[in-house]
């Protein structure tokens, strides 16, 4: 029979390793996202900043796994069905607009809206441990960087065509 304050270190240790493992998914959908992005994309410039994004994506998971490791809990090793559905709704809406690079650029703004939204939400929610926390702000400060970089280049398509 566990105390209270067991069962509270339980739930914390819990709660701690859901946040994570929901931002490795997160950012394992990320990653694929970018590469599906830049399968599509037509202009080279584009093409290499979404292959750059995504090896960053992928960092960012390896940073999160390893903290997961540390907690003595098993990664999780594969995106979230939500994102599987948003590569496909990437190949319909790409193959319904022409696959033009403005269509791609818009998706990859939205994905890494809805990427700032969960990490602030999960860094306002919760109190991580310190080195965990560190991990977690620096990634966000990289994803909202990356965010206004995607908007720029929207902003800049009409003129790689």
């Amino acid at each position: 029979m566990k105390t209270t304050r067991e069962e509270a270190k339980e739930n914390i240790h819990d709660n701690l390793v859901d946040n994570l493992q929901g931002l490795l998914e997160k950012n394992y959908d990320a990653e694929k996202g970018f590469t599906k992005a830049m399968q599509n994309a037509k202009d080279d410039r584009l093409k290499s900043f979404l292959k750059h994004q995504a090896a960053q994506r992928n960092r960012f998971a390896t940073e999160l796994d390893k903290e997961i490791r540390s907690l003595n809990e098993t990664p999780k090793e594969s995106g979230s069905t939500t994102g599987a559905l948003h590569r496909t709704w990437i190949d319909v809406k790409t193959a319904f607009t022409g696959n033009d690079d403005e269509a791609v650029l818009e998706e990859c703004i939205r994905g890494e809206k809805a990427s700032v939204e969960e990490y602030e939400e999960k860094l306002n929610d919760n109190r991580f441990p310190p080195q965990i926390s560190s991990v977690l702000t620096n990634q966000l400060s990289q994803i909202k960087s990356t965010l206004n970089t995607v908007k720029k280049l929207e902003d800049l398509e009409d003129n790689w065509s």
